[in-house]
C-alpha cells in the first residue's frame, strides 16, 4: 500500500497534509510508514477508518501510547493486529528502554489478555506461546482462560509456565481440553503426569499416554492399563507406547480392540516369552485353538471382571476431587471400572457388597448404591442401562435430573439387605 505514496522520504508538512486526506487508502499507506513522526501515528490511531487504525496497530514504530489507545479500539481486528505486534515487540524490550515504555507495553498486554473477544486473546496467546521471556503474569492469565483456543497454545508450549504453575492449573480445573494440552507438552515429568492422571480427564490421559516424552511412574501406568479395559480411547496410545510394564502386553492382549491386536503382536521390543504369550492370546481371541490361564479374554469389557481402580478413586476423594462432574464424565466415556470404584469409595461400602448388587442386576440395589454415594439423579438411568444392563421395563426413573428417585430410608434398607447377602455369600 506504501506504493501509493512513492518510495522516497516525505517531509513532515507533506505527511501532515496526507494524514488529513479524504482517501482512507492514502491515510492507511501513510500509517504503514516506519519514518512517520510519533505524533502523526498517534493522530492516525484515532482515524475513522479501521483500516488506517489497523495499519498503525501493526507499525512497530508507533509510540507505546498508541498501543494503550488501540487496545481499547472498537474493532476486534484492530485489537487482534495490535496483539500480534505487541506480543512480538514486548519481550524484546531491552533494559535500556525507559521504565515508562515497559510499563505502557505491559499495560497494553494486560488489556489485550482481558479482551472480551476470545479471538483477540487467542491471537495474543498464539504469538506468546514460544516466547521465553514473555511476562509471566500475562502467560498465567492466558493459561487460565476459560476458552481453550486462548489457553491451549500457552498450556501446550509456553516455557514460561513452571511445573508448579501447571499442577495448580490442573487442580483448579482448566478449560475443557486444557489438561490434554498440558499432557502434550514436551518432557512431562512424573509429578506432572501424576497430576494429569489424578484429574481423571479421559482425553488428557489419552494424550499423556501418546506422549513418548512424558515420564509416567510404572505403578501409575500399570493402573491405567487395567482401566483401559473399559476405556478404549487409551488403548491405541498404550499399544504404541514404549517400555510397557512387565506383563502388560499379555494383559492388554486379552481385552484390547481387535483392530489393535496385530499392532501389539508386531512390536519388536518384547522378549521371546512375552511375544509367544501375546501371540497365543491373539490366536485364542481370533478363533484359534488352545487357551491360557489368564483372565477371561473378554474380562476387559466387563467392569465386574477387572479390579476396579479403588486406589485412584480413594486418592481423588481424599483430595476433594472425586466430584459429580468427574464421575459423570467417566460414565459418558464408558469408563465403567472407574465409575464403579467411585461409587464404592463415595458410598463407603465394601467391594463385595457393590459387586453383589450388580451381579444380581437389581435396579433398586443399584439406585440405592448411587444414593449412598450421593451421586446425581442424572446418572441413575445411565448406570442402570450401561452398567446394570437392566431391562427398560424395570429401570427406576427419577422425575427429573435433580430429584433422586429413592428415599433415604429405602436407600439404607437396600444397602443393608445386599450387605447381608454379600456376607452370606
Amino acid at each position: 500500500m506504501t506504493g501509493i505514496l512513492g518510495e522516497g522520504a516525505i517531509s513532515y508538512q507533506k505527511a501532515k497534509e496526507l494524514a488529513q486526506s479524504d482517501d482512507p487508502a492514502v491515510r492507511a499507506a501513510l500509517a504503514e510508514r516506519k519514518d512517520l513522526s510519533p505524533e502523526l501515528l498517534y493522530f492516525l490511531a484515532e482515524d475513522a477508518s479501521a483500516d488506517v487504525r489497523r495499519a498503525v496497530a501493526v507499525n512497530e514504530s508507533a509510540p507505546r501510547q498508541t498501543d494503550i489507545l488501540l487496545a481499547h479500539d472498537d474493532d476486534e481486528n484492530v485489537r487482534g493486529s495490535l496483539a500480534q505486534k505487541i506480543a512480538q515487540v514486548a519481550p524484546g524490550l531491552s533494559q535500556e528502554a525507559s521504565e515508562k515504555v515497559r510499563v505502557q507495553t505491559h499495560q497494553a498486554l494486560e488489556m489485550l489478555a482481558n479482551d472480551q473477544i476470545s479471538k483477540v486473546r487467542a491471537i495474543l496467546s498464539e504469538a506468546l506461546k514460544d516466547v521465553v521471556d514473555a511476562p509471566p503474569d500475562i502467560i498465567k492469565r492466558l493459561a487460565n482462560d476459560i476458552e481453550i483456543e486462548v489457553s491451549g497454545p500457552v498450556l501446550e508450549f509456553s516455557p514460561v509456565l513452571t511445573e508448579q504453575d501447571l499442577v495448580e492449573i490442573i487442580e483448579a480445573g482448566p478449560a475443557v481440553g486444557g489438561v490434554a494440552a498440558i499432557a502434550r507438552r514436551d518432557g512431562v515429568t512424573e509429578s506432572l503426569a501424576d497430576a494429569i492422571i489424578g484429574s481423571d480427564d479421559v482425553e488428557g490421559i489419552a494424550d499423556l499416554l501418546g506422549n513418548n516424552s512424558a515420564q509416567i511412574r510404572e505403578e501409575a501406568l500399570d493402573d491405567l492399563i487395567d482401566r483401559s479395559a473399559s476405556q478404549e480411547l487409551w488403548q491405541p496410545p498404550l499399544v504404541a507406547r514404549k517400555q510397557l510394564p512387565e506383563g502388560a502386553a499379555q494383559r492388554m492382549a486379552g481385552f484390547i480392540a481387535e483392530n489393535l491386536l496385530e499392532e501389539l503382536s508386531k512390536r519388536a521390543d518384547f522378549d521371546a516369552p512375552t511375544m509367544a504369550a501375546v501371540k497365543d492370546i491373539v490366536r485364542d481371541r481370533l478363533g484359534g485353538e488352545g487357551g491360557h490361564d489368564k483372565k477371561s479374554l473378554n474380562a476387559g469389557f466387563d467392569f465386574l471382571k477387572v479390579d476396579p481402580p479403588l486406589d485412584t478413586a480413594k486418592r481423588l476423594n481424599a483430595a476433594g476431587k472425586l466430584h459429580d462432574k468427574v464421575v459423570v464424565k467417566a460414565l459418558q466415556a464408558g469408563d465403567h471400572a472407574f465409575v464403579f470404584a467411585a461409587m464404592i469409595e463415595r458410598a463407603g461400602v465394601d467391594l463385595a457388597l457393590a459387586r453383589k448388587i450388580f451381579v444380581e442386576k437389581n435396579p433398586a440395589g443399584i439406585v440405592a448404591l448411587l444414593g449412598r454415594a450421593r451421586m446425581p439423579a442424572s446418572m441413575v438411568i445411565m448406570v442402570q442401562q450401561q452398567m446394570g444392563r437392566i431391562a427398560p421395563s424395570e429401570i427406576i426413573e427419577p422425575e427429573d435430573d435433580t430429584t433422586f428417585p429413592m428415599s433415604q430410608d429405602d436407600i439404607d434398607w437396600n444397602i443393608e439387605f445386599f450387605s447381608n447377602m454379600a456376607e452370606r455369600a
